[in-house]
């Protein structure tokens, strides 16, 4: 039937009324006004159309993409905010900030903490990069790697699943803190933004619900929000019909209690006795009594770590007050960069952990990140498919210039190159002198250490090919 209304938008070279349209040779891949070549090793529309956004290409279209969640992962990890330039405006701004008159002496007192853990010495350095190590691997330690073997190795659904239970209900028992201060912090801005005659027992709830929250009574608490808390909410906004950010906030605290929820201690220990009953690899779990789980479950090194890491316990508060607008527009600008940068890796399951340091050492400045693969696959020569560590440093070093290393490590071998500018390659030999005696006094006798001009900034797809494709459970259809 023609399209007599004109409903639809012309397609170039479609437009059954244009006689005079190119004659086009659809054996040609490379001809741009043919799409969706014909090609045995892919499967393609019969209609000769594409709906994919930037199919050949994922990575040089800012088009949204619906079709993968792994490409949209990918577009955002393109466009993420510079944060070692970041990191460098907002330690300029505080150092300025803290000498201002007129500022509450406990925020200064908060701000001098902060800056004073960026001086370290090589001691000091040693101790915060291991931190930043152990609390970014949430599921390290033994148990772990038992689980991630069993994973793999699981001939059943059911299997897979109980572990998958076990971890998640382990990551919002392990975040229990942080839950609870979301929750009390969302109740805050509820019950700021409702009229002062139903403030009044919100209030009371809070109060009660703080203590609960404190002492560890998880099941009076949820007690407390469920069978008070949100009750009352709900009637606050059903007789106002509150849909602005009372309701959103609402939306965001409903979310929270079901992970505080989720992290039950009974729950948790009886995933943990259900993985048992899959395979002879996990049954030996059986043979350990609560005392012994929970010291596993408690006591690791992610646990321990988190408990002492002062740095993120201050870097948090900052951010606090600058995303409320304490610091200024600029600064508030700068930390939500900061915090995007860092919690893009988080938005969906990546198999590599990312962190940041920054630091002063003998009075020179250095903002860096840096990525670990644990369970990396050699690509290529003779060790490919081998298991690697991989890592992924950028550095941006005061009179120096910006750095890139990357550090492969397989038993006692080490592959480095380290990617710079001329004040670095014009030393090159040195540079690799240097590194191999510091690497061979550690144990590390065969290493392949190369020195190279900076030719443009390295991507994460470049180092963690496996990123790119979507292996390990990174690439989720919607």
């Amino acid at each position: 039937m023609p399209n007599l209304l004109g409903v639809t938008n012309p397609v170039p070279n479609y437009d059954n009324t244009n006689s005079n349209r190119p004659i086009v040779n659809a054996q040609k891949p490379d001809n741009p006004l043919v799409q969706n070549v014909p090609d045995p090793t892919r499967v393609v529309r019969p209609d000769a159309k594409t709906e994919q956004q930037g199919a050949d290409n994922p990575l040089a279209s800012n088009n949204l993409r619906y079709d993968s969640n792994l490409q949209v992962f990918l577009q955002q990890l393109r466009n993420m905010p510079d944060l070692m330039g970041e990191l460098s405006k907002v330690v300029t701004f505080l150092n300025g900030m803290v000498t201002t008159p007129g500022l509450d002496a406990g925020v200064v007192q908060e701000l001098q903490t902060l800056l004073q853990m960026f001086q370290m010495d090589s001691e000091q350095f040693r101790s915060f990069f291991l931190s930043q190590i152990q609390t970014g691997t949430r599921f390290g330690g033994p148990l772990f790697a038992i689980l991630r073997q069993a994973y793999q190795k699981a001939g059943s659904e059911s299997a897979k699943e109980a572990i998958l239970n076990f971890a998640k209900r382990y990551s919002d028992f392990s975040s229990t803190a942080h839950i609870s201060n979301r929750i009390l912090q969302e109740l805050e801005q509820i019950r700021s933004r409702m009229p002062q005659s139903w403030q009044g027992q919100l209030s009371e709830q809070m109060a009660l619900l703080e203590n609960g929250l404190h002492s560890g009574d998880r099941a009076g608490s949820l007690k407390l929000l469920q069978g008070q808390i949100l009750p009352y909410l709900g009637s606050y906004i059903s007789r106002f019909h509150d849909m602005g950010a009372v309701r959103n906030f609402l939306s965001l605290l409903v979310l929270d209690m079901t992970r505080y929820e989720n992290g039950m201690e009974s729950e948790l220990l009886m995933a943990f006795r259900q993985m048992s009953n899959y395979g002879d690899s996990l049954s030996g779990l059986s043979k350990l009594n609560d005392a012994e789980v929970w010291k596993l479950l408690k006591d690791n090194e992610f646990t321990l770590a988190s408990k002492s890491d002062v740095f993120a316990e201050k870097m948090a508060q900052a951010t606090t007050r600058a995303l409320s607008g304490e610091f200024g527009t600029d600064m508030r600008e700068s930390f939500q960069e900061i915090l995007r940068a860092l919690m893009i890796n988080e938005s969906v399951y990546m198999p590599l952990n990312h962190m940041m340091i920054p630091l002063e050492y003998q009075g020179k400045k250095m903002y860096s990140e840096f990525w670990v693969d644990p369970d990396a696959e050699e690509q290529s020569g003779e060790r490919k498919g081998e298991k690697k560590i991989q890592f992924l440093f950028k550095m941006d070093i005061e009179s120096l210039g910006f750095l890139e290393i990357t550090l492969a490590a397989h038993n006692n071998q080490i592959d480095l190159s380290i990617y710079g500018p001329k004040g670095v390659t014009g030393n090159s030999s040195t540079v690799a002198k240097d590194l191999q005696d510091i690497l061979q006094s550690h144990g590390f006798s065969e290493n392949n250490i190369r020195v190279l001009d900076e030719k443009q900034p390295l991507t994460l797809t470049e180092v963690f090919p496996d990123l790119f494709e979507g292996k390990r459970s990174i690439n989720v259809k919607i």
